[in-house]
């Protein structure tokens, strides 16, 4: 099934455009800082701040193309990217106008979206057969545990390390939900081929796409560098992880929505 070019599309992409450029104009308008050409960080930031934009779009749009079972985790990836591109178009302005690490503004939006990403892992489950509701609680509880360490460390609460081993924990136990534990049972015995396929590599984003977070606070924290280079670091490597870790964990979502309801319809 084709999207056509019909008066709601356009209206609706001339919606979601209008909503998100008022946002960015807004927040842009609030300095009077100029990116410079050799400032990388700053440019990481404009870099994913348009693609979340155009996900966003993407992701809202395609809505139309899947089944009634498949909307909410199109439409959750849409919000997961929207939620993040607002808070981008702070953060680089914050960047621009003084250098600084925008912490808060950066766990604010991982407060949001994070736990959004790994309701994914419960939606996907749900599209296809019946997920016990402690999948979602597990997931839930894990990822506060991350977030809440992580934060706790780089905002000066805890010490870096014993906050960096509570962050890690809660990422080991959601590794343990996703692979071994009940959410992998079930993705093994009751998903379809295509369904597992995308599970498969959504895990395989948690485990080797989220582990560049840990990474940007172990070179930004736990090396010893002075902190302009470590600012520099963990911006770059944190911006990094969120191209991926966002846009490519609800484009993978999209590929297999379509799937799943291009293979319902022929039927």
């Amino acid at each position: 099934m084709i999207i056509s070019t019909t008066r709601p599309v356009a209206a609706k992409i001339s919606a979601i455009g209008a909503s998100l450029a008022l946002t960015a104009n807004q927040a842009f308008a609030a300095t009077d800082a100029v990116l410079e050409k050799d400032d990388f960080v700053g440019i990481s930031f404009w870099i994913i701040s348009m693609a979340l934009i155009a996900a966003t779009v993407f992701f809202f749009l395609e809505r139309d193309r899947v089944s009634p079972k498949w909307k909410t985790s199109l439409t959750v990836s849409g919000l997961v990217t929207l939620v993040a591109a607002v808070h981008y178009f702070y953060m680089r302005d914050v960047w621009v106008a003084t250098g600084s690490t925008p912490t808060v503004f950066r766990y604010i939006d991982w407060l949001i979206t994070v736990p959004l990403l790994m309701i994914e892992f419960y939606l996907i489950l749900s599209a296809i057969t019946k997920v016990p509701v402690g999948v979602f609680w597990r997931l839930m509880i894990g990822t506060l545990v991350m977030l809440i360490g992580g934060y706790l460390g780089e905002a000066g609460y805890m010490a870096v390390w014993p906050a960096f081993i509570i962050g890690m924990a809660g990422w080991a136990f959601i590794l343990y939900e996703i692979f071994i534990g009940q959410a992998g049972k079930i993705n093994a015995q009751s998903a379809p081929p295509s369904v597992q396929s995308a599970f498969n590599t959504m895990r395989l984003i948690v485990t080797v796409g989220w582990a560049i977070y840990p990474l940007g606070y172990f070179f930004g924290y736990l090396t010893g560098s002075s902190p302009e280079t470590s600012a520099n670091a963990l911006n770059i490597i944190y911006n990094a992880a969120d191209v991926l870790n966002k846009i490519a964990f609800g484009l993978i979502i999209w590929t297999v929505a379509v799937s799943e309801s291009e293979a319902s319809m022929k039927k």
